[in-house]
């Protein structure tokens, strides 16, 4: 892990010790207080039971009212509305955002310390953006030259393109934003941090925060595969390559330090799969795509419903 990530988990609380200090210089904490408060503030595995209480809160309240209102909910065949997909993730995002915030103001750290601190915030997630499209299209074009994917023709025209284009662009950011953000955002630092700290007590190495991190970004993979399981359509190899993917974002995490680049990358592999080529995305299908294609073959070669995603071929 880079000095950065590095520092955010072992002195993520702000405060400057001395090197000259001893512990006999501070009074000796309380039982209580030491259950609660470590070395870097609000112990982790507190941490994480307020924000996975929160969550839990939060979801139920909004099921309840969806369910008040007889709001649409996702089924195969349905196809996803701009209004639909902007108010879904639109609230995923501030959700997962504002909980991200009241956390950063519980523990006293910067809310930029859960991943979106980078100096080279739009270069990185450029750069995501372009490897998400590039990724993308090569595994539809191999599909398609094998002849498990077949094109219908364009569903829209003229100005429609630059205007669809641009609104599924700004929605499938907030997907990005939204997924990534509670995926590998501020639960996997608090994981990190905890597990950190156990492991330099149980294990007494000065590799507890690389062990750490590739630690929670196992786990928090295969929650993120994991969580695909709700989407129609949704196949055991799209669940799979969920999880890969999400280990490829950990690592870019790791490299980078920040989140830009898996965002970019998120946002533009379901951009380009959902409104560019017109492909179920985990089993669900937008309205005004650019291209309309099918599968053809084996769900496991073509990918069937789920998409390409759902080929052996994203495997691969």
């Amino acid at each position: 892990m880079n000095n950065e990530i590095n520092e955010q988990v072992s002195g993520s609380d702000g405060t400057l010790r001395s090197a000259g200090s001893t512990p006999t210089q501070a009074k000796k904490p309380a039982t209580l207080h030491k259950i609660f408060i470590g070395e870097d503030g609000l112990r982790a595995g507190w941490s994480l039971l307020i924000f996975v209480a929160l969550v839990m809160a939060i979801g139920r309240g909004a099921n309840f009212i969806l369910h008040r209102l007889h709001a649409p909910f996702l089924k195969p065949g349905l196809e996803i509305s701009p209004m639909m997909g902007f108010v879904a993730e639109g609230l995923n995002l501030f959700v997962v955002l504002f909980l991200t915030w009241i956390m950063s103001r519980i523990e006293r750290r910067p809310f930029s310390v859960y991943g979106y601190a980078d100096k080279r915030k739009l270069s990185r997630f450029f750069a995501g953006f372009g490897w998400g499209i590039a990724c993308l299209s090569l595994l539809v074009f191999t599909l398609w030259k094998s002849g498990f994917l077949v094109f219908d023709g364009r569903r829209v025209f003229g100005g429609d393109v630059l205007r669809y284009g641009a609104v599924w662009l700004v929605g499938f950011l907030l997907v990005g934003l939204a997924e990534e953000s509670f995926s590998r955002g501020y639960a996997q630092f608090t994981l990190t941090r905890g597990l950190a700290g156990f492991y330099r007590w149980a294990f007494k190495t000065r590799y507890s925060v690389p062990l750490a991190f590739w630690t929670s970004a196992m786990v928090f993979s295969i929650l993120f595969g994991l969580g695909h399981s709700d989407n129609p359509g949704e196949s055991p190899i799209g669940l799979l390559q969920a999880g890969l993917v999400g280990m490829v974002f950990c690592l870019s995490l790791w490299r980078t330090g920040s989140l830009w680049w898996a965002i970019g990358f998120h946002t533009s592999w379901d951009w380009a799969q959902s409104f560019v080529y017109g492909v179920p995305d985990s089993g669900l299908v937008i309205q005004h795509h650019l291209f309309a294609a099918h599968a053809v073959g084996k769900p496991i070669l073509s990918g069937g419903s789920t998409g390409p995603e759902g080929s052996i071929f994203a495997v691969g």
